[in-house]
């Protein structure tokens, strides 16, 4: 039995992850790959619940409200229920998973509500917890999509206009979803993230161009022909 793959698409509110994640595990799908996907949070499943009541402003009407480290946790509960219910066998068994968002989204949002030594200090727990204690697998990719926060704001805009949805609370504090994408860039550096742009002059770049960026990072991982 030998381990699987797991490729995690990350990214703010708003920069397309879910789109992109979709795209490339039917790519994945299309060329016989035994993969699946992955959806975090999972909004409805009881482990879910108090990451849902966190997001409504049940604990307060602000992402500050709920320090990282609590607010961490509930999110961590849901990834590994999820893990033990769902797709534990699966990876361990050699399959692929594609996953928007993982444990690398507490590290955008919730890193960015500490500062220096005590943000990395939130780091190195989070990985302990969740890689090492919980023992849930770590990403083998990480794709982080950069997207300016001007930018995700028209987006998530367009977006709850079209599905009739109500922001949460990260999509409603537009300076907190600046300082989420500045702490991401930071992240990627210290933890190796591959990083792609996804607008150029402030203008989003197309979803086939940042498709194929995707894939010219996965296909080698796979041994795909690119």
């Amino acid at each position: 039995m030998s381990n699987g793959v797991l490729i995690v698409i990350e990214g703010t509110d708003g920069s397309g992850k879910a789109t992109q994640a979709g795209r490339l595990l039917e790519k994945l799908q299309a060329m016989g790959k035994d993969c699946r996907g992955l959806d975090f949070p999972r909004y409805g499943k009881p482990s879910a619940t108090m990451v849902e009541q966190y997001l409504g402003g049940a604990f307060g009407n602000s992402p500050e409200a709920v320090n990282a480290y609590a607010a961490s946790l509930f999110y961590a509960v849901d990834r590994y229920a999820s893990y033990k219910e769902d797709w534990g066998d699966f990876y361990h068994k050699g399959g692929i998973l594609v996953s928007n968002r993982y444990t690398t989204s507490n590290a955008v949002h919730q890193g960015s509500k500490l500062e220096g030594q005590g943000r990395a200090d939130y780091l190195t727990w989070l990985s302990d917890l969740e890689y090492h204690r919980m023992a849930i697998p770590e990403p083998t990719l990480v794709v982080y999509l950069d997207m300016p926060t001007a930018v995700t704001e028209q987006l998530m805009a367009k977006r709850q206009e079209a599905t009739h949805t109500t922001a949460d609370i990260h999509e409603q504090d537009g300076a907190y979803l600046r300082r989420c994408r500045d702490n991401a860039k930071a992240v990627a550096q210290t933890q190796g993230w591959q990083v792609i742009s996804c607008a150029s002059d402030g203008v989003p770049r197309s979803m086939d161009d940042i498709s194929q960026e995707i894939w010219d990072l996965v296909a080698p991982l796979l041994a795909c022909p690119l």
